[in-house]
């Protein structure tokens, strides 16, 4: 999803679990791989767990160590909600996008749709 504006094309709801964040050198359990969004891995940290992309962990296992910082943090959208794309990731298949209300966090692009120009 490159275009800046985007719709939600459908509702996307969040997990029930609270977000974490993981920054470089912080040392987390690596459990299973997400059979839906096969880039990521469930992640166990002191402060909770979430999944998170693979590539930004070190090849270590059952232990490893983190890369790159990374917010679990989704946002919830309804069908038709105008978005801003903040930054991009392919390679998950998921977009951090802020809403009107200047809430953001990671859609799916599944959920998203480029906003039509006029």
């Amino acid at each position: 999803m490159s275009a800046d504006e985007v719709v939600a094309a459908a509702d996307h709801e969040i997990p029930d679990r609270r977000p974490i964040q993981v920054g470089p050198g912080d040392v987390v359990e690596v459990g299973e791989r997400d059979t839906t969004w096969p880039a990521f891995v469930f992640v166990t940290t002191p402060s909770g767990s979430g999944w998170v992309p693979e590539r930004q962990l070190s090849d270590d296992r059952p232990r490893a160590t983190v890369l790159r910082h990374y917010d679990t943090q989704e946002l919830p959208v309804s069908a038709g909600e105008a978005l801003t794309v903040t930054a991009d990731d392919p390679e998950s298949g998921w977009s951090w996008c802020v809403n009107a209300a200047g809430r953001a966090g990671w859609v799916p692009h599944s959920a998203l749709r480029r906003r039509a120009t006029t």
